[in-house]
Protein backbone atom coordinates (compact mmCIF):
# COMPACT_ATOMS: atom_id res chain seq x y z
CA UNK A 1 0.00 0.00 0.00
CA UNK A 2 1.46 3.41 -1.01
CA UNK A 3 1.78 5.90 1.84
CA UNK A 4 0.32 9.79 0.60
CA UNK A 5 2.67 11.70 1.21
CA UNK A 6 1.42 15.03 3.28
CA UNK A 7 2.36 18.27 1.75
CA UNK A 8 0.96 20.43 4.08
CA UNK A 9 3.95 20.73 6.71
CA UNK A 10 6.43 21.18 4.08
CA UNK A 11 4.10 24.34 2.80
CA UNK A 12 4.21 25.45 6.13
CA UNK A 13 7.75 25.57 7.03
CA UNK A 14 8.32 27.01 3.28
CA UNK A 15 5.68 30.34 3.57
CA UNK A 16 7.25 30.25 7.57
CA UNK A 17 10.82 30.89 6.59
CA UNK A 18 10.15 33.06 3.54
CA UNK A 19 8.38 35.16 5.58
CA UNK A 20 11.34 35.17 8.45
CA UNK A 21 13.85 36.03 5.46
CA UNK A 22 11.33 39.41 4.28
CA UNK A 23 12.06 40.56 7.79
CA UNK A 24 15.44 41.12 8.16
CA UNK A 25 15.98 44.07 5.62
CA UNK A 26 19.30 44.89 4.57
CA UNK A 27 22.52 47.03 6.12
CA UNK A 28 22.81 50.70 5.19
CA UNK A 29 26.35 52.53 6.42
CA UNK A 30 25.77 55.82 8.28
CA UNK A 31 29.01 57.24 6.86
CA UNK A 32 28.36 60.30 9.28
CA UNK A 33 28.12 58.57 12.64
CA UNK A 34 30.64 55.59 10.95
CA UNK A 35 28.17 52.61 12.20
CA UNK A 36 25.48 50.41 9.90
CA UNK A 37 21.94 50.25 10.50
CA UNK A 38 19.52 47.44 9.22
CA UNK A 39 17.17 48.67 7.09
CA UNK A 40 13.57 46.52 7.84
CA UNK A 41 10.18 47.49 9.11
CA UNK A 42 11.63 49.43 12.25
CA UNK A 43 13.76 51.42 10.15
CA UNK A 44 10.83 52.11 7.61
CA UNK A 45 8.53 53.48 10.82
CA UNK A 46 11.66 56.07 11.32
CA UNK A 47 12.04 56.87 7.36
CA UNK A 48 8.83 57.32 7.06
CA UNK A 49 8.51 59.24 10.04
CA UNK A 50 10.97 61.26 8.56
CA UNK A 51 9.68 61.89 5.32
CA UNK A 52 6.19 63.81 7.65
CA UNK A 53 8.12 65.79 9.95
CA UNK A 54 10.40 67.32 7.88
CA UNK A 55 8.66 67.44 4.86
CA UNK A 56 10.43 65.77 2.23
CA UNK A 57 8.81 63.57 -0.32
CA UNK A 58 8.37 59.61 -0.22
CA UNK A 59 11.30 58.34 -2.18
CA UNK A 60 12.61 54.86 -1.37
CA UNK A 61 15.80 55.93 0.88
CA UNK A 62 18.04 54.07 -1.70
CA UNK A 63 17.06 56.93 -4.34
CA UNK A 64 18.07 59.54 -1.89
CA UNK A 65 20.61 61.87 -2.96
CA UNK A 66 24.04 61.17 -0.09
CA UNK A 67 23.42 64.96 1.13
CA UNK A 68 19.37 63.84 1.76
CA UNK A 69 20.77 60.46 3.53
CA UNK A 70 22.63 62.52 5.86
CA UNK A 71 19.93 64.34 6.66
CA UNK A 72 18.31 61.42 7.57
CA UNK A 73 21.06 59.92 9.73
CA UNK A 74 21.48 63.02 11.55
CA UNK A 75 17.80 63.40 12.44
CA UNK A 76 17.19 59.23 13.28
CA UNK A 77 19.94 59.50 15.91
CA UNK A 78 18.57 62.10 17.51
CA UNK A 79 15.07 60.29 17.18
CA UNK A 80 15.54 56.68 18.94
Amino acid sequence: MLRRFNLLPVFFALAFFTACSARVGYRVYDPGYRDYHVWNDAEIGYYNTWTVETHHPRVEYRRLHRPEQEQYWRWRHDHH
